[in-house]
Order: C-alpha cells, then sequence, then structure tokens
C-alpha cells in the first residue's frame, strides 16, 4: 500500500508531476480504503472471515501487479484506486477475527501482535520499495510485492478457520444497521477521530519527507531516503508491548501518551540536521505505533455488537486521515516547506489528543473487555 512513498520523487521526474499530484498515488489508495472499509464489516458478517481476507487479498495482488505496467500518470493512479478496493479486505476486519479467536479473553496483548506484524509489513514496503527501485527501477518493486502479497492470500486461505461466529449467515441490512448504530457511541466516536487524525499526522509526515531529504543541502538518494522509513522497526517493539500494558493500564491514557510522544517527534523533525530527523522519526514512530496499537483494540471491547462493523468504521475514518494526511501537507509544503507540513501534522495529532481526553470519557478496562466480547 505505501511501497510508493520512497519512490514519489522518482514518480513525480518520470511522469512531470508535482509533489502533490505525486502524492495522490497515495490517496488514491487510501481514498478507496475509506470509501469501501466499512463495506467489509457487513460483508464479512454474511460471506465469513476466510471468504472475504484471502479472497481479497488475492484481487489486491493483481491489482498491485498491474501497477508495475501502467503506462501513464493517470493509470497509475486509476490501478492504484483498483488496489485500495481490495485492502480493506483485511485490514478492516482482522482485529474482529482476532477477537473471535481470544473468545472471552482480552485481546489486548493478541490485537497489539497483529500491530506490530503490520508495521513489519509498513517496514519492508517503505524500505523495500526503495532499494528495489535503486536498482530495477520502480515498476519491479509492484512485481515484488505483488508476489508477496499473493503468497499472503495463499497464507490466510490454509490457516483461517471457517467456523467462526461470523459465519452464520445474517441478513446484509442487519448487519448495516448494527454497524451504523455505533455513530450513537461517543466513546466509539471518538475512537473514530482518533484514528482519522493519527494517520493524517503519520501519513502526511512520512508522504512528504523525502523531499525535505532529497532536496539541498541533504541531497539524499532514493536508496539512502528509504532507509529513514526504518524508524518504522520501533513499531516492531513499541506495539505489542502497548498491547501488554493495556491488560494493566487504561487504554485511553496509553493512546493519549502515544499523542504526547508523537508531536514530540514530529517538533524534533524541525530541526535541520539529519541526526535530529532521524531520530525524531523513531520517536514519531513510537507514538504512532503505541497509540494504533490501542485505539482498535479500545473499538474492540467497546463495541457490544457488530464487532466486525465496528471496526470496519474505525478503519473507513483511519484511511481518510490517510487521504488528507496524503495531499492536505502537500499543499502546506508548496507554500510554506517543511516546516507547514510538520506544523500541521502536530496539529493533527492534538485533536486527536483531544478527542480521546473528550470524547473517550470511560475507559473499557481489562473487566468490561471480558464481560463484552462474546
Amino acid at each position: 500500500m505505501y511501497l510508493v512513498q520512497p519512490l514519489l520523487p522518482l514518480l513525480g521526474r518520470e511522469f512531470s508531476v508535482s509533489a502533490a499530484a505525486a502524492g495522490a498515488t497515495i490517496s488514491a489508495v487510501a481514498l478507496v480504503v475509506a470509501l469501501t472499509s466499512s463495506a467489509y464489516g457487513p460483508l464479512t458478517d454474511v460471506l465469513g472471515f476466510r471468504t472475504v481476507m484471502s479472497g481479497g487479498c488475492a484481487a489486491l495482488a493483481a491489482a498491485t501487479l498491474f501497477c508495475a505496467f501502467a503506462p501513464s500518470f493517470p493509470a497509475l493512479l486509476a490501478l492504484r484506486a483498483l488496489q485500495g478496493l481490495f485492502v480493506p479486505s483485511v485490514g478492516s476486519v482482522a482485529v474482529a477475527y482476532l477477537g473471535e479467536l481470544r473468545g472471552k479473553g482480552d485481546p489486548g496483548a493478541l490485537i497489539g501482535a497483529y500491530i506490530g506484524a503490520t508495521v513489519v509489513g509498513g517496514l519492508c514496503g517503505r524500505v523495500g520499495s526503495g532499494l528495489i527501485a535503486q536498482f530495477s527501477g520502480w515498476r519491479t518493486s509492484f512485481v515484488a510485492f505483488a508476489a508477496l502479497t499473493a503468497a499472503a492470500a495463499l497464507g490466510l486461505f490454509l490457516s483461517l478457520r471457517t467456523t467462526d461466529r461470523s459465519e452464520s449467515r445474517r441478513s446484509i441490512a442487519d448487519a448495516y444497521r448494527d454497524m451504523a448504530a455505533h455513530f450513537e457511541n461517543s466513546r466509539l466516536l471518538g475512537a473514530f477521530i482518533v484514528g482519522a487524525t493519527l494517520f493524517f499526522g503519520f501519513m502526511g509526515i512520512f508522504t512528504y519527507l523525502p523531499y525535505l531529504l532529497s532536496a539541498p543541502p541533504f541531497s539524499l538518494s532514493t536508496g539512502q531516503i528509504s532507509w529513514f522509513y526504518a524508524s518504522y522497526a520501533a513499531g516492531v517493539f513499541a506495539a505489542p508491548l502497548a498491547g501488554r500494558l493495556s491488560l494493566r493500564m487504561s487504554r485511553r491514557g496509553l493512546i493519549a501518551g502515544g499523542f504526547v510522544v508523537a508531536i514530540a517527534g514530529t517538533l524534533l523533525m524541525l530541526v535541520h540536521s539529519l541526526a535530529l530527523i532521524a531520530v525524531g522519526s523513531v520517536v514519531l514512530c513510537t507514538g504512532m505505533f503505541v497509540a494504533q496499537a490501542i485505539a482498535p483494540a479500545y473499538v474492540n471491547v467497546t463495541a457490544r455488537t457488530a464487532k466486525a462493523g465496528a471496526n470496519s468504521l474505525y478503519q473507513a475514518f483511519y484511511y481518510t486521515g490517510a487521504v488528507l494526511g496524503a495531499t492536505v501537507p502537500g499543499l502546506a509544503l508548496e507554500r510554506y516547506g517543511w516546516p507547514g507540513v510538520a506544523s500541521m501534522c502536530a496539529l493533527s495529532f492534538t485533536i486527536g489528543l483531544v478527542a480521546d481526553v473528550a470524547l473517550c470519557a470511560r475507559d473499557s478496562g481489562r473487566a468490561s473487555a471480558v464481560a463484552v466480547i462474546p
């Protein structure tokens, strides 16, 4: 999904488009994900996890391969949008699947481990695509990740169980009705805003960071820039740790702490030093993945019914933030430079912090988690 982030300057030069336009190769995916994520919860309630997750992942592999042969920039955008149609087949329902696997236990640690796995995916996508493009061109990056996604689809088909509760064949109308009822819960609404603001700030920083690093005085190559995404490795450790801490600490408090750390990392990246930018990116990733490891679990334990629908709504808000984060900071970059990008992203994190404090007024702790998970 994010393999184009270190490639944006390359795409801009090949297709003669601006920074904001090149960023649309990310927002095109995120926009379709935001628009379609809410459909996957009810669809999963009707068809079951295995069918939706493995089938959608196989379709995503095909769409990714098609991107490698895009003849023009509009064609690439269209194919990236096609990718976005299938991305939520896994991401929007995986947390609900893990909640059902956990049964009546608290899913916090398990979900934290899953978020840690997504961090590994993000790290491989961003760093791997840059290194591949450095030696073989950006089109080869799409071929490589199409093969990886196809392997994942096969793994899902072979490993997901088929006897989960979601395969009890519900009416699609009932599934949508139950999902819409989540908007009446202020705690869930606050969590949805948390997801949107969290990803806006994160996406804004790492989408436009290559423009800062490739310009003078740094003038780094695409391969060198890709190594800055190795800061994602912080999430490999932060996300599972946050999941385990959520068994003993307030989830709202952990989310708030994640936002504070992310703001600090963003401000640190304003200092004109490669070393401090690198440190700031690690700090930002740590805070982001602490919050992101907890927020989906918070949604899962707060939603008393239609958990797949609740998690789909969270993903829809989350990727709406990605759509805006991949485009709006680009306008700030063109007008105010990197300080405009960093300031806008820090403001987004601040709004998320306020939503966590003001709307998620009551935390769902360990006891309530046991009570509400069927």
